[in-house]
């Protein structure tokens, strides 16, 4: 029998260190791994990297609570309730170095990182974007090369290989073997890529049950370093199939930052789910 990777949320925390980039499953209100993002934003870890393509809670209040460094996304939005207000708070202050990336640059950077394997990916970014030139003149994630085929110029991304993939999901088993139904956003590209992959899931299941339902596995468990048992692991977003957002919870968030409340207070709101 392979050995259980199933951890408390404690023991998980261990795997992520000072300085790791983490890429944050779900997507804006849905299915972000909340449970774990509270417990790292209660912790001393510091200088952190978070990257995705359309975050939400999750990557917020992680970006607020003072634990990172730097982030690169594409949008950063709440849905009707406007701009991420941690992320506006930490970006308009200078606390943070904000990376603006665009949708089709964060996937390309995942599909090379995760389901090719290549240095870099060709995109379909509008060369006559500002981003362009502000990219590539940073450095490190855009380059303008000559497309051989036609001789024409084409923005490529370089790899974006995670240290950390944070995803929640509906069942795992101990090996890391998991199910995930409903909306998948890149979360399978983010595990893929990543170093190492903490997965929270809603319920644990015995390995005999992706043995009887193969076709609900969504990858295999060599892929998972750790397993964290987290019924409603994403309250206060949603979860496909099990709970909707609480957006009432999620507008006292949103009030809290925006009102330039603490760290602590902020965490308040989420002590009650």
């Amino acid at each position: 029998m392979a050995k259980s990777k199933l951890m408390k949320i404690d023991e998980a925390l261990d795997l992520i260190n000072n300085d790791d980039e983490i890429a944050i499953g779900g997507m804006s209100l849905h299915r972000n791994p909340m449970a774990i993002a509270v417990a790292i934003a209660k912790s001393n870890k510091n200088d952190l990297t978070l990257v995705d393509r359309e975050p939400g809670l999750a990557f917020d209040l992680l970006t607020v609570s003072g634990r990172v460094r730097r982030i690169r996304a594409a949008m950063v939005t709440f849905e009707h309730f406007g701009i991420a207000p941690g992320f506006r708070r930490m970006v308009e202050s200078g606390e943070v170095e904000f990376i603006e990336d665009v949708c089709e640059g964060v996937m390309a950077g995942l599909r090379a990182g995760g389901a090719y394997g290549l240095p870099f990916m060709p995109s379909a970014i509008a060369l006559d974007s500002d981003l362009v030139l502000l990219n590539v003149k940073r450095g490190g994630i855009w380059r303008v090369i000559r497309d051989p085929f036609n001789d024409q110029d084409l923005v490529v991304v370089k790899a974006i290989r995670p240290d950390v993939a944070l995803v929640h999901v509906h069942r795992a088993d101990e090996r890391g073997d998991f199910e995930l139904y409903g909306p998948k956003y890149e979360d399978l590209l983010k595990i893929q890529a990543a170093r190492r992959v903490i997965i929270t899931a809603e319920e644990v299941v015995n390995e005999d049950y992706f043995r009887e339902h193969p076709e609900r596995l969504a990858l295999p468990g060599f892929l998972v370093t750790a397993v964290v048992h987290s019924p409603k692991g994403a309250w206060p977003t949603s979860m496909y199939g099990y709970y909707r957002a609480d957006y009432d919870v999620i507008k006292k968030y949103f009030d809290s930052v925006k009102a330039g409340l603490s760290v602590e207070k902020v965490l308040e709101v989420f002590a009650y789910g």
